[in-house]
């Protein structure tokens, strides 16, 4: 793990509590997850800041929400093969925790929490910005800020389309980890797409963003 984050901890204790879980015996990363996501969070919002000379408030608070959100840090800490190194309780290993996006992204911040307790505030910084690095060469113009239910509603009403609705199919899991699968549909058009996520909004822009790209697909195919 040190190795991917190309830092070695000077007390590696810190490290083993930021990789074990709730679920696990030992000291777990729940205070240390706290203290990354508050550093996390204003690295993100100074260097966005400084990336977007001139943006207004609403702009920068969508960038960092882009950059900084349960989804993103998954996929960072995937990259880094972060999921092998978490300590899980019996449960959580058989409900496959070492995928699920909360355990990930938690597990992530943990370790930016024990990065700024190892080596201070200038060290974190510079481990941050070096695993955002390509996001923040990349960032996403106002339009693509636009969350997808949004930019929907506004691709069919430019076309005089109806609106779509949305519809919860199915919630499984337990209370405190539950999946929202929930459906886009535009019936007078015949199409839906299908979303799931921790939270009916979540799985609501997902579904949103599939079936507008279906149809942005199928309207340049014509």
């Amino acid at each position: 793990m040190q190795q991917a984050l190309d830092y070695q901890f000077a007390d590696p204790a810190l490290l083993a509590q930021a990789l074990t879980h709730r679920s696990a015996e030992g000291a777990n990363n729940e205070r240390l997850e706290f203290l990354g996501d508050s550093v996390l969070n204003f690295v993100i919002a100074a260097e966005v800041f400084r990336l977007r000379d001139g943006a207004q408030e609403g702009e920068l608070s969508r960038l960092r929400a882009t950059l900084v959100n349960k989804s993103s840090l998954a996929k960072l800490a995937r990259e880094l093969g972060l999921g092998g190194h978490i300590r899980l309780g019996s449960g959580e290993l058989k409900s496959g925790g070492r995928r699920r996006d909360s355990i990930l992204a938690d597990a992530l911040e943990a370790i930016f929490g024990a990065v700024y307790l190892d080596a201070g505030f200038a060290r974190c910084r510079e481990l941050i910005l070096a695993l955002y690095a390509g996001r923040l060469a990349d960032l996403p113009s106002v339009g693509e800020l636009k969350d997808p239910k949004t930019r929907l509603q506004e691709y069919l009403q430019s076309l005089r389309l109806p609106l779509p609705e949305y519809r919860v199919l199915d919630v499984t899991g337990r209370a405190h980890d539950q999946t929202f699968r929930v459906v886009c549909a535009i019936d007078e058009l015949n199409a839906a797409s299908e979303g799931a996520a921790g939270s009916r909004r979540q799985a609501e822009q997902q579904a949103a963003e599939a079936l507008l790209e279906t149809l942005e697909q199928e309207r340049g195919r014509g």
